[in-house]
């Protein structure tokens, strides 16, 4: 199974999918740990994370499958929502948490 293949079964197969560097426990960098604490603070606790530090080939491929350059990535439902800084912005606007509520699991 090719890393895309990969991909779209986990954004697919999960309401709420969070692209990471390390772990929603030990964050590797600041970006994925804000990310982490955003699903957080809107009541999502229970989402599918993918360490990318741990496999080369999904760390390049979800660059490609979401012409995106930057980790962490979160998809909700299916779609690719942001990157930290978009997050944020919704968070900030309350769109995240209107976005997580139809995405709980």
């Amino acid at each position: 199974m090719s890393a895309n293949d990969r991909i779209r079964e986990q954004v697919t197969s999960n309401p709420v999918v969070l692209y990471m560097k390390g772990s929603p426990a030990f964050p590797q960098c600041g970006f994925s740990g804000a990310a982490v604490q955003m699903l957080k603070a809107c009541g999502v606790d229970r989402f599918q994370s993918v360490d990318v530090l741990a496999d080369p080939e999904i760390r390049q491929g979800i660059k490609e499958y979401s012409n995106w350059p930057t980790i962490p990535q979160l998809y909700v439902n299916g779609e690719f929502v942001g990157g930290a800084d978009i997050m944020r912005e919704m968070y900030q606007s309350g769109e995240l948490q209107k976005m997580l509520e139809t995405a709980k699991a």
